[in-house]
């Protein structure tokens, strides 16, 4: 079934609304699979509302309205059931990070997951103003603690990493930003404490690494919005 978060984002539209104190806040959906539905923790530590609770501190004019996905969802199960719901929304800014469970479901061919992506991408802006699309690259889960239970090893970082390529790929035709956390992802894995208690998902602290990583690419096309709003 459908995982839909109401809570309390972004991208380019954001110097607007950082700028007039009578705009109305950003309207911010996440798009994804159980990372982003924050699988393993609590909502209120998913990556979506801590990236949005730091452009808030930073002063920008943005709510999380929605977080659409599945524990388990692959492209085409969001391309079916996430994209009907977006329309109603009438979102501002969307965030993309799927395509784990593509590798994991179904060990999906480059061929077959460029061309899903490339639907859902197509889909996803049909539904916002031009590069209000954010996309996010597959984490590496193999080094999780409970990697030796899911018996991929290397596939796994090849078959992301292929994936990841796709992704970068589509995102560089369409001059959309992308966010790569897969070598962040790597790097954290020896380290205490970036794993949920079911030893496959990221911790809350994991999470804000990502943020961490993410946040720079908003207020960087944030600040080139605002010198383009001057010169107007």
């Amino acid at each position: 079934m459908l995982r839909r978060i109401t809570l309390p984002v972004f991208l380019t539209y954001l110097a607007f609304a950082a700028q007039s104190v009578d705009a109305n806040p950003i309207r911010y959906v996440a798009i994804g699979d159980s990372y982003t539905v924050a699988t393993g923790i609590e909502e209120k530590d998913s990556w979506p509302s801590q990236l949005t609770q730091k452009l808030k501190s930073a002063g920008i004019e943005i709510n999380l309205i929605e977080i659409l996905g599945m524990k388990g969802a692959t492209s085409q199960q969001t391309l079916n059931e996430v994209m009907p719901l977006l329309k109603n929304l009438e979102p501002e800014f969307v965030t993309l990070l799927i395509g784990v469970n593509d590798w994991i479901r179904e060990g999906i061919s480059s061929s077959k997951f460029k061309k899903r992506i490339k639907s859902l991408i197509d889909e996803i802006q049909s539904n916002l103003p031009p590069k209000k699309l954010l996309l996010i690259t597959i984490p590496d889960f193999s080094c999780s603690p409970q990697k030796k239970n899911w018996g991929y090893g290397k596939s796994a970082t090849n078959g992301i990493t292929r994936l990841n390529k796709i992704l970068k790929t589509e995102a560089a035709l369409r001059d959309l930003v992308i966010v790569d956390i897969y070598p962040l992802s790597q790097n954290l894995c020896s380290q205490v404490g970036m794993f949920s208690d079911d030893g496959v998902h990221p911790s809350a602290l994991q999470y804000s690494k990502w943020v961490d990583l993410i946040f720079p690419h908003l207020i960087d096309n944030l600040e080139l919005k605002s010198k383009d709003l001057k010169k107007s």
